[in-house]
């Protein structure tokens, strides 16, 4: 049985992606431009990006009604701490020219992503 705990971080996160997938697969464009990402030559990439982090959270609303197929918190917590990393080494490695309203998304995305994975894997460990 899953705790209250698990139950919210796992809504909390697939809140998170579900917002942000669908953001990106219907604007891919527009949320470049609003959040003063860099460009790309073209939306494929965002758009596959979108649908899988719109997955994510359906799994991660899955998984939260207790139904136990979904993608689960290990998995949430593999995926949160990865991509966090590697934005992460991106921002620090090669920095983009970007405006600062996208250095503070990007950072801002990477920061709470972190935290969210950080949390999930403390919740995990302290049930052991």
């Amino acid at each position: 049985m899953m705790s209250k705990t698990e139950k919210a971080l796992l809504l909390t996160d697939a809140v998170v992606n579900i917002s942000l997938g669908i953001l990106i697969l219907l604007f891919p464009a527009g949320v470049v431009e609003l959040l003063g990402l860099p460009p790309a030559t073209t939306w494929f990439y965002s758009s596959i990006l979108g649908a899988v982090i719109f997955g994510i959270g359906i799994a991660l609303i899955v998984e939260w009604r207790g139904h136990s197929r979904g993608l689960g918190l290990s998995g949430a917590i593999a995926i949160n701490l990865c991509g966090s990393a590697v934005l992460i080494a991106w921002l620090v490695i090669n920095p983009f020219e970007l405006p600062l309203r996208g250095y503070v998304v990007l950072w801002s995305v990477a920061i709470i992503v972190l935290l969210i994975g950080l949390v999930e894997l403390f919740n995990q460990y302290r049930k052991t």
